[in-house]
């Protein structure tokens, strides 16, 4: 008779092998078949509780980095976990479709056909070439397993959010935050546009360092008549010298002690905590304070600008500071946010002499017509020329770049459109609206409470023409604008019917209401303003233009979530367009994540040659590799990404499936509906795992609610590895196997099994999105047609078994050290697998009571064929970890069973089964 015939051997269709790269695909297609995105979107629906996750607009160029697949991810697992726990949750997905980068593709694949074009004519290119990365990167995203309404995403090009974009804008001019005026603000001459906030990054810069006499021409202050007669030079310091042309001021600090210090023959004006570091910057050992002052003494004299037959008024501003410089600072109020605002309080011209691209002016004396580039060693050579120039040298530095060229930027005044940060206490609602979020992790709220305190009002106009327009027209006559509500409205409800484009297709006549006059002098003829608007305004609206649009959707959201660098980004836009136009914040809650870089922690670039991209991830791994790569780490510091990475993952990914597949080889043929037993009479090492599992449902289910994936993945992983496959079923294998299928002992083995496994693929649902489903395709009993439209796990708690848990912990102890004697025995030859051994233990008080009372069961429990406990073990080994345990292997009594493969004296007793146990020959007969 073959015996093995007889065992419940494991039977399964789950491969072992994922072949995730093929097999992902084939699920794919079969969530198609079913409409499983459609069911999803409508799941829980009539729960009434929802959970809205309002998506961060990618932009429409090119192909998914790692950065996307990050972000998408994470938010495809906390939506999934949502959903799974009862909440409706509805994920549209967005992109940005308008601004620069699509333009500048557009402008290189035109050529010079483009000079032939219409702006009307090449914005309808740009809006075709973004509509095919759409299509390309939804592609992408739904083959990562990100489930959403992939069939109407939000695409900021689209008619209906342009018209909301306008109408946003009209509200804003309705309430008085939107004007126009001439301020410095950030200038690429390269791509010949400003720049907002978000689109500035910050690089090493090697600059000019130069320190610049300015001869003062007034009479002096009666405190300091003692140098009357002599001529006082104030010291600037600059990194800029092409700025020189454009001061118009100094600056001192009221509150700092300023100093006349006499050097080399010169009096120079200093404050008093500089003169030490400059003096050593300038190489002058020999010097003296001929006089100390105070700085408001000086205020509104004038000093002469050292090139230029004008002065340079002396003014005071509480940003001069003491951290660098002289703290004499050179004021040009058309190049520096600080220099604009203390100028305007001087009365100063906001005067820049820089055109759009990056040239000085024609017009401008000695250097008219120079670009940038050339003009600091210029400005410097004159300004040596003319006796000015004390000290010339390089820094390297932070400098400001453009995000899109990384050339640098400039700070130049240009007439632009802002929202004012003070007009109808934007800032200050803002500040007070940021406190009423909540930050994860919390000091985002630090990050972005900063950024708004201090910064400039926000320029939302762009020169370019891919974008939505700035719906103002002029009066053709006195040049007055029309920038209010209604006539603003007007034109947006334009735009619904036929998108912004209208704007470039249409005189100005045909898009103002009927009979429009200038509310100055009474003209009826205008022209339109001829710039777009900063596309993250557009994204910032999306709050409006898609969760107040969509009557699935509510606003505010309960949560973004985009990488730290939207605290200056989207995050940031979104909050002052929804408080300027709303008052409130449009979102409850915002969470961030780091950046992806390199196993070195270098970010990726093409340059360094270390970028890794999600398609070559899924092609080697599969999707499920890298999902789970993102919820195994703690993304909101910035996470490392290598290939030894990724095989330890799929390591830990295999040992998981295997786990399922066991659990799932175990279940053939088992109807939960009939072949379950009760709770009460499970055996005591099922109810163990029952118990464990309990502990992990809840810990896994309060890790989703912290967004804590990594504590998920780790939890899910160790119980798997751990209390399962080296404890749990490594036991089980015996009883499951040998047990009748009628028995007590077997049903009580698989209804734990079904239990197990039944709450493990609900939990790694969000994460595993494939193998989840996978598995749960091939479970029994009637279940949902996706794992993903069930639920997670119902609470176990009354499963939660304290002291049984505390009773196998410690027979675990013992098993570990028992463990350690096989394997040595093993590896000196006395005996072959641990089923050939009998172990033998001198127990110490503190377990003695415990193994005694298990005494019949320590055989299964260490896996071996005998176990006595005896009281005195003279030649056994000392165990390591537990004090006054003796162990000592020896080859088990009796012959090994042909069936169960124990070594067994009752082998050979049973005369009709001579070659197995009595225990195998009992469970013959009872079946």
């Amino acid at each position: 008779m073959d015996y093995k015939d007889t065992l419940n051997l494991p039977q399964t269709d789950f491969p072992m092998r994922a072949n995730l790269p093929n097999r992902e695909p084939q699920i794919l297609q079969h969530w198609e078949e079913i409409g499983l995105n459609d069911k999803l979107e409508s799941a829980n629906k009539e729960s009434g509780k929802s959970f809205i996750l309002h998506d961060g607009p990618p932009y429409a160029n090119g192909h998914l980095h790692m950065g996307h697949a990050l972000n998408k991810t994470l938010k495809d697992i906390i939506i999934k976990s949502k959903r799974m726990q009862g909440f409706f949750t509805p994920y549209v997905p967005g992109w940005d479709c308008h601004g620069l980068p699509i333009e500048l593709m557009v402008d290189k694949k035109l050529g010079k056909k483009k000079r032939e074009m219409s702006k009307a004519d090449v914005r309808r290119e740009c809006r075709e070439y973004a509509k095919e990365w759409v299509q390309i990167q939804s592609e992408e995203f739904q083959r990562l397993g990100i489930f959403g309404n992939w069939k109407d995403p939000y695409l900021t090009m689209s008619t209906h959010y342009e018209a909301q974009t306008a109408r946003e804008l009209a509200k804003l001019a309705e309430r008085g935050s939107l004007f126009k005026g001439k301020k410095p603000i950030h200038w690429c001459s390269s791509c010949v546009t400003a720049l907002a906030e978000a689109e500035v990054e910050y690089a090493d810069h090697s600059s000019p360092s130069i320190f610049v006499k300015f001869p003062y021409v007034d009479a002096l202050p009666a405190e300091l008549s003692q140098l009357e007669g002599k001529t006082l030079n104030f010291v600037i310091w600059t990194t800029t010298p092409w700025t020189i042309p454009a001061n118009l001021g100094i600056c001192l600090n009221p509150e700092l002690p300023y100093v006349v210090v006499e050097a080399s023959g010169e009096l120079l004006v200093l404050a008093e905590g500089l003169v030490e570091s400059v003096m050593k910057t300038l190489g002058v050992e020999d010097f003296s304070i001929a006089a100390t002052f105070e700085a408001a003494i000086f205020e509104k004299k004038n000093c002469k600008h050292p090139l230029y037959e004008r002065n340079s008024k002396i003014i005071l501003g509480d940003h001069v500071t003491l951290e660098a410089g002289t703290g004499c600072v050179h004021t040009a109020p058309g190049h520096g946010q600080d220099d604009y605002i203390v100028g305007l309080k001087y009365g100063l011209e906001i005067f820049n002499p820089v055109d759009d691209y990056g040239r000085y002016r024609d017009d401008l004396e000695i250097f008219g017509g120079m670009k940038l580039k050339d003009a600091n060693p210029a400005v410097c050579e004159k300004l040596e020329e003319v006796g000015a120039l004390l000290k010339q040298s390089e820094i390297s530095h932070s400098y400001p770049h453009c995000w899109r060229c990384k050339k640098p930027i400039i700070f130049r005044a240009t007439e632009q459109w802002f929202v004012g940060m003070e007009q109808n206490d934007l800032r200050k609602k803002a500040l007070a609206e940021i406190d009423k979020v909540e930050w994860i992790p919390s000091w985002g709220r630090d990050r972005i409470y900063n950024m708004v305190e201090g910064r400039p009002d926000w320029c939302i106009s762009r020169q370019r023409s891919w974008g939505v327009p700035i719906t103002v027209a002029y009066c053709e006559k006195c040049g007055e604008d029309l920038c209010d509500g209604e006539t603003m409205h007007y034109i947006a409800d334009q735009f619904e019917e036929t998108g912004s484009d209208v704007w470039f297709e249409k005189d100005a006549s045909e898009l103002l209401p009927p009979g429009t006059t200038c509310p100055k002098c009474g003209h009826d003829k205008f022209t339109k303003e001829t710039d777009i608007l900063d596309v993250w305004f557009d994204s910032g609206v999306s709050h409006a233009a898609v969760c107040e649009y969509r009557d699935y959707l509510h606003s505010p959201v309960d949560l973004y979530l985009e990488g730290s660098d939207q605290h200056r980004g989207w995050f940031h836009s979104s909050l002052l367009e929804s408080v300027g136009s709303r008052d409130r914040a449009p979102y409850k809650a915002v969470l961030t994540h780091g950046f992806v870089l390199d196993k070195d922690g270098r970010p990726m670039s093409k340059s360094l040659g270390n970028v890794i991209k999600p398609e070559e991830i899924i092609k080697k791994y599969g999707a499920e590799i890298l999902r789970m790569w993102v919820a195994a780490t703690d993304y909101r510091d910035d996470i490392r990404l290598g290939n030894e990475t990724l095989q330890r993952l799929s390591d830990a990914y295999r040992r998981i499936r295997n786990t399922a597949r066991y659990l799932l080889g175990n279940l053939a043929g088992f109807d939960p509906a009939t072949d379950m037993v009760a709770d009460s009479e499970l055996l005591e090492l099922d109810r163990w795992a029952l118990s464990k599992l309990s502990g992990l449902v809840k810990k896994v289910e309060q890790a989703y609610e912290k967004y804590e994936f990594h504590v998920i993945y780790h939890a899910v992983h160790n119980f798997c590895s751990i209390d399962l496959s080296a404890f749990y079923l490594d036991i089980l294998k015996d009883r499951l196997y040998t047990s009748p299928k009628s028995s007590v002992e077997y049903r009580s083995a698989r209804t734990s099994m079904y239990l197990l496994l039944d709450a493990i693929t609900r939990m790694i649902a969000p994460v595993l999105t494939f193998t989840a489903d996978e598995i749960w395709q091939g479970m029994p009993g009637e279940r949902e047609d996706s794992v993903h439209l069930a639920g997670f796990p119902e609470t176990m708690e009354q499963r939660y078994d304290a002291e049984l848990e505390a009773r196998y912990g410690q027979i675990q102890k013992v098993r570990a050290e028992v463990s350690k004697v096989l394997e040595k025995a093993r590896a000196e030859k006395q005996i072959g697998q641990s089923l050939e051994a009998k172990v033998s233990l001198q127990v110490p008080e503190s377990v003695k009571t415990l193994l005694e009372e298990y005494s019949e069961q320590l055989p299964s429990l260490f896996i071996v064929s005998q176990v006595e406990l005896v009281d005195e073990l003279a030649d056994g080994a000392d165990a390591e970890q537990l004090a006054g345990l003796k162990l000592k292997v020896q080859p088990a009594d009796g012959e090994k069973c042909e069936r169960c493969w124990n070594f067994a004296t009752s082998v050979g007793e049973n005369s009709e089964h001579p070659s197995i146990c009595n225990r195998c020959a009992a469970a013959l007969s009872a079946e």
